[in-house]
């Protein structure tokens, strides 16, 4: 799997946000997209999985050498981030079967497995609205890592989790990301001591 940037520039309105970012993402790579507050680096992974377009540039997806068609992106990505909502009135259970109708489980995990592997069993058949916000964020993580996608995006993959769940989200990467692509979005070095490259991005001026 590989996803190319050429060229890429993003603005809202008439300021841009980062113009001409050029990038080649490889599969079994973990790269982490670092800047300043404000530089863009949430929006540069948005463009990746297809939330929003670019101004300028391409993105390119191409798997075993042949490229992607744009409206296919979606099926070999998965994505966790603060912004995205989960459903409430959902117990966990409920949830995770759901979204497996959409995206199958890697290694042929049941939802009681991946529920399991959360730490969660207790917390199966309770709406999901009553969960702490670092409970919430391992649900979260789940959705993404527990895909059966060759990218995952991770922006801010730490947010609301307390010492022992940056320990669940590290070994999550450790045992289910070793030949992934994996894309993290962060400034904080806990959330991406796996990664092996950065991709700096500085607000444009």
């Amino acid at each position: 799997m590989k996803i190319s940037l050429s060229d890429i520039g993003k603005r809202f309105n008439r300021e841009w946000i980062f113009r001409h970012i050029s990038f080649e993402f490889e599969s079994g790579n973990h790269i982490v997209i670092t800047g300043a507050n404000g530089s863009g680096k949430s929006t540069l992974l948005q463009l990746i999985a297809g939330a929003v377009t670019p101004n300028e540039g391409v993105i390119k997806f191409e798997s075993d050498n042949k490229l992607i068609a744009d409206e296919n992106h979606y099926q070999y990505l998965s994505i966790a981030a603060p912004y995205l909502e989960l459903p409430g009135e959902m117990t966990l259970t409920e949830f995770l079967t759901f979204h497996k109708k959409f995206k199958p489980l890697i290694q042929n995990l049941s939802v009681e497995e991946v529920i399991d592997v959360l730490a969660l069993k207790k917390s199966a058949d309770k709406q999901i609205r009553y969960f702490s916000s670092g409970m919430m964020q391992r649900v979260k993580l789940a959705q993404a890592i527990f895909s059966d996608t060759k990218v995952v995006l991770l922006d801010e993959p730490g947010t609301n989790l307390d010492e022992q769940g940056m320990g669940l989200y590290l070994s999550l990467i450790t045992n289910y990301c070793k030949e992934r692509l994996v894309i993290v979005s962060s400034n904080d070095p806990k959330e991406y001591s796996f990664c092996t490259g950065n991709l700096p991005v500085t607000r444009y001026k």
